[in-house]
């Protein structure tokens, strides 16, 4: 057997479980609810760790006040293969699957029922915080390779698959952009399935990453279009016929306003970026000196002395 086929591979799925959207979403399409869309979500991951034995996965809800792992989650007692996503010893549960995928199903939807339950409203803000749930995967891929290359002297495939529903947040920018690098330097692959309006910060991080960005246009199909599009590893994807890649919306967003501008004036000491003149730049507070127009001085005329 070649050495491919024992190749780790982990697929951290953030999902945006915004508990606005989802409620407002739940009043427009009745059909199409959370737990359909977390039931395809599931679809998705079990399938993944079908293919291989050596296949991983995680799920990360992310909403407006923080991010969790619903799986694997903080009560688990299964142990170290439960988090690796193997199967070699997984024994068979009496319809036939594999214990390990049963568990996984019940794990995620206890865990989030648990997140939704005990979610709050405080403040005024209410956007995803989908660049800390970002950051959250990457360091959780990040903290696998380190363990599996000293523990069994493994190389670790690694991708983050995004469910994304609410809009973008412009005041997120910075971060998500450190987060989009930070990926593409570790060779992280970041996809998107878009269920609503278009997400222009995650267009950039799937055109930066290499990865796939989808705006699916039935939410109904959600299971089909996961199986379809972003089952496969980057390895298989040449082989298959796969949606064109999108137009990618490359504006920045100032730092006063956090507005999305394409003409902009930047400070030439720490790059921030603002819609409007300023003397002062209001992130490093360096003072910029104005140039003045210069006055061109006028020659004295010579009076000619009459003769």
């Amino acid at each position: 057997m070649s050495g491919d086929r024992y190749e780790l591979n982990l697929l951290v799925i953030v999902m945006d479980v915004n508990p606005i959207w989802w409620g407002q979403q739940a009043q427009r399409e009745p059909e199409f609810t959370l737990s359909k869309c977390l039931d395809a979500v599931m679809v998705m991951g079990n399938s993944h760790m079908a293919m291989t034995t050596t296949n991983r996965l995680a799920v990360i809800s992310s909403h407006f006040q923080d991010s969790h792992f619903l799986y694997p989650c903080k009560n688990w007692t299964g142990g170290d293969g439960a988090w690796d996503g193997t199967m070699d010893e997984a024994p068979y549960c009496g319809d036939g699957k594999y214990e390990l995928l049963s568990v996984a199903n019940n794990v995620v939807a206890e865990e989030m029922k648990r997140v939704m339950s005990t979610t709050e409203m405080k403040g005024n803000s209410t956007d995803t915080l989908l660049a800390g749930s970002l950051a959250k995967a990457l360091c959780c891929i990040l903290l696998q390779k380190i363990v599996t290359f000293f523990s069994a002297g493994q190389e670790m495939k690694s991708r983050i698959l995004v469910i994304k529903t609410a809009e973008d947040c412009a005041r997120q920018y910075m971060n998500f952009m450190n987060v989009i690098f930070a990926a593409q330097k570790q060779n992280i692959l970041i996809d998107a399935c878009v269920l609503d309006s278009d997400s222009g910060l995650l267009q950039q991080a799937c055109d930066i990453t290499g990865g796939l960005y989808l705006k699916i246009p039935q939410k109904i199909a959600l299971a089909q279009y996961l199986l379809w599009v972003f089952l496969p590893d980057l390895e298989q994807r040449p082989q298959l016929v796969l949606p064109p890649p999108v137009h990618v919306d490359y504006r920045a967003a100032c730092f006063c306003h956090r507005n999305l501008i394409e003409i902009g004036y930047v400070c030439s000491v720490c790059l921030s970026i603002f819609c409007n003149f300023s003397p002062i730049c209001t992130t490093c507070e360096t003072a910029f000196k104005i140039q003045l127009p210069q006055m061109m001085k006028s020659k004295k005329k010579k009076l000619k002395q009459s003769i």
